[in-house]
């Protein structure tokens, strides 16, 4: 998908006439997706990320190529159910975390049957 780019910023006051002047095409694909062969995209469900700004009905854009580490924002299978969780590590002790208050927190161990797919890299969410 290739829309058109305006390299300068947007303004939130006053229009400025300079910011008239297209700069050419960007590729949507080359934007959001760094590693196609390991992307893939989930819909988010519900609101336990909704401090991350993940928000029910967003995309979710997902890299299998990267590493997690200490605050990734994860898609993991717990138990056979897919989530969208933030890895957090305390000392020795793993943990999926909500970014919701209203919603648990999950501690992984070595009984866990928990899987990580990848870490969303990219949210498409609609304003309107």
């Amino acid at each position: 998908v290739k829309a058109a780019l305006y390299l300068n910023s947007v303004c939130a006051g006053f229009p400025s006439p300079a910011n008239d002047y297209l700069e050419g095409e960007i590729d949507l694909n080359k934007y959001l997706i760094k590693n196609p062969l390991a992307t893939f995209i989930v819909k988010a469900q519900g609101n336990c990320m909704l401090q991350a700004g993940i928000h029910s009905g967003d995309l979710l854009i997902v890299d299998r190529s990267i590493k997690p580490k200490n605050n990734s924002i994860v898609i993991a299978s717990i138990d056979g159910d897919l989530t969208v969780k933030r890895i957090k590590v305390s000392g020795k002790n793993f943990f999926l975390n909500s970014d919701n208050k209203d919603y648990g927190n999950v501690k992984i161990n070595n009984e866990s049957d928990i899987f990580i797919w990848g870490i969303v890299t990219k949210v498409i969410h609609n304003v309107y």
